[in-house]
């Protein structure tokens, strides 16, 4: 991951993907235990603050948590609004949508996660 091409804006873009992959199959806790002591020291060498590393890596795993079709995050508001589950999956696509276009901003400004400290 340390040689990964694009510097440390193609490892912010491999950790979005890898992240949101692992958010839709664990939870959020089994995946930073497993994959945050490896990946964490990475993210420092290739200049990227811990604070806005960790803002990226929780806001991909709940899109992946929010983009499962079985995960309990989805499911059940979701059955409430629809009642089949292929209204249930077009109902949660625009929500999945904005969570997108917000870590994209996050990811690209890193002053939103860390200016204040």
């Amino acid at each position: 991951m340390a040689a990964v091409p694009g510097g440390s804006c193609g490892f912010l873009a491999i950790t979005i993907v890898a992240f949101i992959i692992l958010g839709s199959v664990l939870e959020g806790l089994p995946a930073i235990v497993l994959f945050g002591p490896l990946l964490f020291p990475v993210a420092k060498t290739m200049g990227v603050h811990e604070v806005h590393y960790a803002m990226v890596v929780i806001l991909a795993m709940g899109i992946g948590l929010f983009a499962r079709r079985s995960g309990s995050a989805s499911t059940a508001p979701a059955r409430s609004a629809a009642p089949t589950r292929t209204t249930r999956c077009g109902v949660i696509w625009p929500y999945i949508g904005a969570l997108v276009v917000s870590l994209l901003i996050v990811a690209a400004i890193p002053w939103l996660s860390i200016g204040f400290l």
